[in-house]
């Protein structure tokens, strides 16, 4: 979040207008319904906007296989690419990771707990995944410090809280196994040193 993004209205707008065409069902296997969006497809258009390649096997995940597995996750990221292809978005040519990171993960986290055209039509939803999305990407809100848009982002969203607790619990487990393996040495060390003596 070091970076200065756009203002966050900007993004907030843009989810409210999304077109019917990014809030269409997409694709799944086995499910008839000649509408429906190839997610994949747009997935790699977007990657393109960026100035990037997708390769095939990254897109695999966008390819809809079970209606309750898949439909929430594939929606969403259906409304992500709308945002991404803001044209603020555009001009930062952002890296193919960072993007497929944000289509797949972010929508994945998200999809999980609400319902994909909540993040169009509720505006605290849209402030969440705009938050979200340029928080994943390093950027922050213009107008906000860094204490300010992490202080918002972890009020408003619920999803970035708990990937906040998962991250803070595996740093200090991490912290745990060093102090640990580092009284171990020492214990060995002295034990050494005392059998020498």
């Amino acid at each position: 979040m070091n970076t200065l993004g756009p203002l966050l209205e900007i993004l907030t707008h843009r989810l409210a207008d999304t077109p019917v065409e990014f809030l269409a069902e997409p694709r799944i296997a086995g499910v008839a319904n000649a509408q429906a969006v190839a997610v994949a497809a747009l997935v790699n258009d977007i990657v393109l906007l960026h100035g990037a390649r997708a390769p095939a096997t990254s897109l695999q995940g966008f390819i809809g296989a079970q209606v309750k597995a898949d439909r929430n996750r594939l929606a969403l990221a259906m409304i992500l690419c709308w945002l991404l292809a803001d044209e603020w978005f555009i001009g930062q040519q952002l890296p193919q990771h960072d993007l497929l990171q944000v289509l797949g993960e972010a929508a994945r986290e998200l999809a999980a707990s609400t319902p994909a055209h909540q993040f169009t039509q509720d505006p605290e939803r849209r402030e969440e995944l705009a938050r979200i999305v340029l928080a994943r990407l390093g950027f922050r809100p213009r107008d906000e410090s860094v204490a300010q848009a992490t202080d918002r982002l972890s009020a408003i969203s619920g999803t970035e809280r708990r990937r906040l607790l998962e991250a803070s619990r595996l740093a200090e487990q991490r912290s745990r196994e060093i102090r640990e393996a580092l009284a171990k040495k020492a214990a060995e060390e002295s034990a050494d040193k005392w059998s020498r003596e």
